[in-house]
């Protein structure tokens, strides 16, 4: 069994077959799952695993050239827009429905258990070397 990282296998190994340039939505429980990408379902109950915890572990285990939030953000999660701010400090803003709209294109969704709203973000895998 793995020591340390991310130990949920479903997750471990959907990250591992990931590219650059491929695309990874973290997403609320409330946000609409596209049919095509592959989903990993973290939700245990509201809020948990919070959004922030599985953002902050995926960052551990993946590089990450850009990343997408809806505009909405900082003013309906102000502490969501402060977490993604302060890791993404040229987070691209655009509005909800245009990043559901980018979400489409998503390799991997990993759901949280996250309640509170636009607890979203869209991040572009990008590589180590």
């Amino acid at each position: 069994m793995k020591k340390h990282g991310i130990l949920n296998r479903h997750l471990s190994g959907a990250l591992a077959a990931l590219g650059h340039g491929d695309g990874v939505l973290v997403c609320d429980a409330g946000m609409p799952i596209p049919d095509g990408p592959h989903v990993v379902d973290l939700a245990f109950r509201a809020g948990v695993p919070s959004f922030a915890e599985v953002v902050e572990g995926l960052l551990e285990e993946l590089v990450v050239e850009g990343a997408t939030a809806a505009t909405e953000v900082r003013r309906a999660n102000p502490a969501a827009a402060d977490l993604l701010a302060g890791h993404f400090p040229r987070l691209e803003l655009v509005p909800h429905e245009r990043l559901k709209e980018l979400t489409a294109g998503a390799r991997l969704v990993v759901r949280t258990g996250e309640a509170r709203p636009y607890a979203n973000v869209l991040l572009r895998c990008g590589v180590f070397f």
